[in-house]
């Protein structure tokens, strides 16, 4: 049976959710549906269950522009960001329009039908069901949720204890009294290791390079101001959220324009932190602020499990696994019950799902992004990926209302279809975050994200302030998106009435 929607939506994590409900606020009268693959709303938040899950942003603008986050937490625990989202999804009534338990295997474009069709597999029947709509927007993130990055360490077949990935955390994993090394630097390793030494024996937090660190209060002085003058919820929302992203996109600006005045307060900062008999080789980077994206840390807990012996840090590179652990290149053997490689993510784009214009395959590597959120030669589509230097929501949100308004001001002038068209030179060679960011995963993901822009809005370049004038205020008809009117010539066996 093949359904057929004006939307379709491909995840309902935080973007596929926040979608969904721009598609009603903005009163675009589409019918939608969102195709999801778990069993469950949430994407990411969902996903990951590992020992002390937060965000790495602040919930002000973490939090969706159009619903505020109620709490003082500077930083939200994964559970609580999962119920989020789950409560914006009823709110809206988008809970309905969801079909779980569905992979999107392939995606086809069709200019002689003037639509997608979508094949998808219901994992829990194994069959295979059809969708076609007038659109499709891809809010499946940029990463694999299959296969967490794990790269083969010489020797592990050796070990004699566990070795587990954050990604898939086993949910009967008992670390308590046990030895646990835990590989990585990124943000998942340093919210694992205070989450872990409460109960093993000793967490070490083994590392190749540092990785910039700050401390971040755990409440929000000022949402607890506004809390105590009973100042009403909206309002302190607003305000707090102007407030953070006033100050995320100064914190950055001074990375950018004074990398070494930028680094000098971050270390400064840490120093004061970890105390003096720590050596701080292992918390200065060999790269300058936000080239790789800042990692933080709620009231220092890092810190201060360092400070009590609780935890340890090792800066060096693993030359094998022993039977009881993992021996250095210095020659130094850590003991160990479990190893955690917190090693990254896959980079992945739509979901796996092939992706296909007029029959033609296309690699999402060859494509530009316009705006940050339409492909260039791709008509009727959008695939929203958040920002790399604050938070992921800021951007999902603009991306969203610009999409709604693309689709009002078509149905306002009668167009079908539209597709923004590069001209030669508009493509660069850099990836859409390799541009931003050198972290390592964005650089193994260089082969499947799409290519940034060299010029105007094919250009990211991960400002709110611009983005926000871009894509709210902008001209929609400015030459290089092409509206058609056109009728489809198949209809649909079973259409979903429900509209946004």
């Amino acid at each position: 049976m093949t359904r057929h929607v004006d939307v379709l939506i491909i995840g309902a994590g935080l973007s596929g959710i926040g979608m969904a409900c721009h598609l009603t606020r903005e009163k675009t009268g589409r019918s939608y549906l969102i195709l999801e693959r778990r069993t469950a709303i949430g994407g990411t938040w969902d996903l990951f269950k590992y020992p002390g899950i937060r965000s790495d942003s602040d919930m002000y603008t973490f939090g969706y522009g159009f619903r505020p986050w109620h709490g003082t937490k500077v930083l939200a625990d994964g559970p609580r960001i999962r119920q989020y989202i789950e409560d914006t999804a009823a709110e809206y009534g988008v809970t309905d329009h969801i079909r779980f338990g569905r992979k999107v295997t392939k995606t086809s474009w069709t200019s002689d039908e003037g639509g997608w069709t979508v094949e998808v597999l219901d994992e829990r029947t194994g069959k295979t069901e059809t969708y076609t709509s007038d659109f499709l927007i891809g809010c499946t993130g940029y990463y694999d949720y299959d296969n967490g990055y794990r790269p083969r360490f010489p020797g592990e077949e050796n070990f004699g204890g566990q070795i587990v990935h954050p990604q898939h955390w086993p949910e009967d994993l008992d670390y308590r009294g046990k030895r646990v090394v835990v590989i990585g630097s990124g943000a998942t390793a340093i919210t694992l290791i205070p989450a872990m030494s409460t109960d093993a024996a000793h967490v070490t937090m083994l590392q190749r390079s540092p990785t910039y660190i700050a401390a971040l209060p755990a409440d929000d002085p000022v949402a607890v101001g506004f809390k105590f003058a009973k100042v009403p919820a909206a309002i302190a929302y607003k305000a707090g959220r102007a407030r953070n992203i006033a100050l995320q996109r100064a914190s950055y600006q001074l990375s950018r324009t004074n990398p070494k005045l930028s680094a000098k307060l971050m270390l400064a900062a840490v120093r004061a932190q970890v105390g003096p008999d720590i050596d701080m080789k292992h918390f200065t980077p060999n790269y300058n602020p936000w080239d790789q994206r800042l990692c933080v840390v709620p009231n220092g807990d890092l810190f201060r499990v360092l400070r009590r012996g609780e935890a340890s840090i090792v800066t060096d590179t693993i030359e094998t696994f022993t039977e009881k652990g993992i021996r250095l290149s210095s020659g130094e053997e850590l003991e160990a019950d479990i190893v955690v490689s917190a090693t990254g993510l896959t980079v992945q784009m739509l979901g796996g799902a092939q992706l296909e214009v007029d029959g033609q395959t296309l690699a999402t590597r060859d494509l530009v992004a316009y705006k940050g959120a339409l492909l260039g030669t791709v008509p009727n589509m959008m695939v929203i990926l958040g920002y790399t230097n604050a938070s992921w929501t800021l951007k999902a949100d603009l991306a969203a209302e610009y999409f709604c308004r693309l689709l009002n001001h078509m149905r306002d002038n009668g167009y079908t279809e539209v597709v923004a068209i590069p001209e030669e030179g508009d493509r660069s060679e850099a990836s859409l975050m390799g541009g931003a960011l050198t972290s390592g995963y964005i650089q193994r993901g260089d082969g499947v994200m799409p290519r940034q822009g060299t010029r105007g809005p094919w250009q990211v370049v991960n400002n709110y302030f611009r983005d926000r004038a871009l894509l709210r205020k902008a001209p929609l008809e400015d030459g290089i998106l092409r509206f058609r009117r056109t009728t489809r010539k198949t209809a649909p066996v079973t259409a979903e009435t429900r509209s946004a």
